[in-house]
């Protein structure tokens, strides 16, 4: 992410400006958790995103700003409530939201978040940049929805999967992508491009999530995470569909009744391991990547393209 930060130097600071504007709030309560939520920003991907898309067609302008803010308080917004679903004592590294005001505190401030979200947007006549987002939110709300049903059923439906994962990860780094583009281009055409890039980027960036699961690198979360909790994830739908009968009826029974059981979590990740399921969704993930810069190309060859193409490549390569 180097270039895009050097190149996005000003602009990410004026950025932060403009963010920590749109969260403050005259309750005292409500200030003090935005700024702690704030200061425990992640990677700010998102935001580096829309106005990278928007240089695309010119220099960043206040809509761009509002896009990028409108992106982050979405997706902040999103974060806190996920917490209290999953009742996540950490975020980040740090405590969450939830771990130290609890649900009803925790809901009302994701409501917070997506309320000033929409006010920013409408308060400046950004029409079209509210409605690329207001998508993307509805897409990752049925998205959500739809993992919890088909992880109740064991579906091992690849295409289930990637609904699944376009919808609830791919569909904010979509609409973030195209809102940048429109921005400064006002071009539907371009804005729908755009669109494309960033849904490819957003299933790569979530299979390489998936693929933590697998490994040994400490992100966060213990590794099998997604086992115990019954997520169908690309290496093990892969795992699934090759395997032999009596295989898979030992893999389809542990998901079902041992899924809390250490042991048994541990021989579903060698199975996958062993199985080629690791590299099937790398292979898989790869080929979004390269669909993504392939989409880049098509705006030549600049300082704006090379830093996406470094933001893609960052999506896959990340060890965390």
């Amino acid at each position: 992410m180097r270039k895009a930060k050097i190149i996005l130097k000003e602009e990410l600071t004026v950025f932060e400006q403009e963010f920590k504007k749109a969260v403050q709030s005259q309750v005292p309560l409500l200030d003090r958790i935005m700024r702690f939520i704030v200061n425990r920003k992640g990677k700010q991907l998102r935001p580096m995103f829309v106005m990278l898309s928007a240089r695309l067609s010119g220099p960043v302008n206040p809509s761009t700003y509002r896009a990028a803010s409108l992106v982050e308080l979405l997706h902040t917004a999103t974060l806190v409530h996920d917490d209290v679903v999953d009742e996540s004592y950490e975020r980040r590294g740090f405590f969450s939201t939830y771990a130290l005001w609890k649900s009803k505190i925790s809901v009302l401030v994701g409501d917070y978040l997506l309320a000033k979200g929409l006010l920013l947007s409408l308060d400046h006549k950004d029409f079209r940049i509210l409605q690329l987002l207001s998508e993307a939110v509805r897409l990752m709300s049925e998205g959500e929805l739809l993992q919890l049903e088909k992880s109740r059923s064991l579906n091992f439906d690849e295409s289930v999967y990637f609904e699944i994962i376009r919808n609830k990860t791919a569909s904010l780094l979509a609409a973030s992508c195209a809102a940048g583009a429109f921005s400064t281009s006002n071009n539907e055409k371009i804005a729908e491009k755009m669109r494309q890039f960033g849904e490819k980027v957003g299933i790569a960036f979530q299979i390489k999530d998936d693929l933590f699961d697998y490994g040994n690198v400490d992100v966060g979360k213990p590794t099998g995470n997604d086992i115990r909790e019954k997520k169908i994830t690309l290496p093990l739908i892969y795992t699934v569909n090759h395997a032999d009968s009596s295989t898979k009826r030992k893999l389809v029974y542990i998901l079902k009744n041992e899924n809390k059981n250490p042991e048994k979590v541990k021989w579903v990740l060698e199975e996958v391991k062993k199985s080629g399921g690791i590299a099937y969704a790398e292979a898989k993930m790869n080929a979004y990547r390269d669909e993504a810069i392939e989409i880049l190309n098509e705006f030549g060859n600049n300082e704006v393209t090379e830093a996406l193409e470094e933001l893609v490549r960052f999506t896959t390569d990340r060890k965390y």
